[in-house]
């Protein structure tokens, strides 16, 4: 069954345009809401968290509105990053999580993502199954089975609570002097408060949202913010999360950045040597740089690649009984902690590290050296197929051919923008670039 309504990260789009409009939140919710309450056994729960986009209260209000029309009773958390919505989703019994949220896309745009009684996220046979509701006629509960909506006041602590949990017991953070980022998003009262209360100095920023500057200019995509405040105020490491705090990146002391593969690659190594990693096995994307490979291949590590998506990651390590993975963006799925990923405890994790051995951020941030890699995206308009054209395709196998033994080349549509990724990785930076800049140069041609 396909989808078309999904993409790698749920439904996603600009705010109050299709599809993210009231009018087809209202009917996702009650298509999502249909098809959890197949099973007539037991009063039926959904838990709704959001970002702080000024958006998140129209699509609130508008799928609470359709899920209560099929008889499902709505938990309302408010502002939490997304980990927090699988975590209250399997914590508070409910048949559905639901999370408001664009992740790391600018304010005007928004996103709904669906979690399962589990706490982990719908796979794509169930978000197919929503699409095909939608797409007919949905039946309503009768009236005595409307469901009712409740605002959860404490969701945030909650979650907070539990985030403490997942450090190591006895360990504080007493000396410690940390910049946190919460991008002005979900996690902005959390994550700062998470940190205090285990015994680090906080110098918070990107805390105050106010509906329309959530991931500008702070962040998991913008370092250079938390980089200066780092080098500011002396501190000895940032942790900058983005929107809804399911992503993290980590400054050193001098402000330089570990993306996710280095964070992957030191946990990985210090879980191995715990006897922790199960497996022996760290599940990256195909976009993770190959020196992370090499490095788990030097230590007899392994790693599996999956698709794109923290979900396709998840659902690998679901399947191999893995308990590490994640991407090069930042998303860290740890499944001993979490269902989805979740930047808070990660960065908890990287922290713990430091105060344990007394290492600085820049010799736990860096495990191993890049292969250079080039990313470069080219925007495409509705209804245009850029990758179907011969004239790119010609070049891409051309691309190919020279990287042949001398790198890697990965040509792809995202799945939550219209773009066109186009990454190469090789240590001829000249070839690099030369590839990378005729592909994107056909590709454009193609897009119009």
């Amino acid at each position: 069954m396909s989808r078309k309504l999904f993409g790698t990260d749920g439904v996603r789009g600009t705010a109050n345009s299709y599809p993210m409009t009231a009018e087809m939140a209202l009917r996702l919710g009650a298509a999502a809401g249909r098809y959890f309450r197949r099973d007539q056994g037991h009063e039926h729960r959904v838990v709704i968290g959001k970002d702080t986009r000024l958006s998140g209260y129209m699509l609130e209000n508008a799928l609470t509105a359709g899920l209560t029309s099929t008889g499902m009773n709505v938990l309302l958390l408010g502002p939490v990053p997304t980990p927090a919505v699988g975590f209250l989703t399997r914590s508070m019994r409910a048949d559905l999580g639901v999370m408001i949220s664009a992740s790391h896309n600018p304010a005007k745009d928004n996103g709904i993502k669906f979690f399962g009684p589990d706490g982990f996220k719908l796979s794509d046979e169930a978000e197919a199954e929503i699409e095909a509701i939608l797409a007919g006629e949905i039946e309503p509960a009768q009236p005595e089975n409307i469901g009712r909506a409740k605002r959860i006041d404490d969701a945030r602590g909650r979650y907070q609570e539990y985030a403490k949990t997942t450090f190591p017991a006895g360990l504080r953070l007493d000396g410690l002097k940390v910049v946190i980022d919460c991008a002005n998003g979900a996690a902005y009262r959390a994550a700062p408060e998470v940190l205090w209360e285990l015994g680090a100095e906080v110098i918070a920023i990107g805390v105050a949202p106010n509906g329309t500057n959530i991931n500008e200019k702070c962040g998991s995509t913008h370092t250079l913010t938390a980089a200066e405040a780092v080098v500011a105020h002396g501190a000895d490491v940032g942790i900058c999360l983005d929107g809804d705090a399911d992503r993290v990146m980590i400054l050193d002391e001098t402000g330089q950045v570990a993306d996710g593969d280095q964070i992957m690659a030191m946990m990985a190594a210090r879980w191995a040597e715990e006897g922790r990693l199960q497996g022996d096995t760290l599940v990256a994307t195909v976009m993770s740089n190959l020196g992370l490979e090499r490095f788990l291949d030097a230590r007899g590590l392994r790693l599996e690649r999956t698709p794109v998506g923290d979900r396709y990651v998840v659902e690998a390590m679901r399947r191999g009984g893995f308990n590490l993975g994640g991407e090069q963006s930042g998303h860290i799925v740890m499944t001993d902690y979490a269902t989805t990923g979740d930047g808070l405890i990660a960065g908890l994790q990287f922290v713990a590290a430091m105060a344990r051995t007394g290492e600085k951020a820049s010799r736990l941030a860096k495990s191993f050296e890049t292969v250079p890699q080039l990313l470069k995206n080219v925007r495409y308009g509705q209804g245009s197929q850029p990758l179907e054209a011969e004239a790119v395709k010609r070049v891409i196998a051309a691309a190919e051919g020279r990287l042949q033994g001398n790198g890697r080349l990965l040509i792809r549509k995202s799945g939550t923008e219209p773009l066109v990724r186009v990454m190469a990785e090789s240590e001829d930076s000249l070839l690099l670039a030369e590839v990378v800049e005729e592909i994107v140069a056909a590709v454009k041609i193609a897009a119009g």
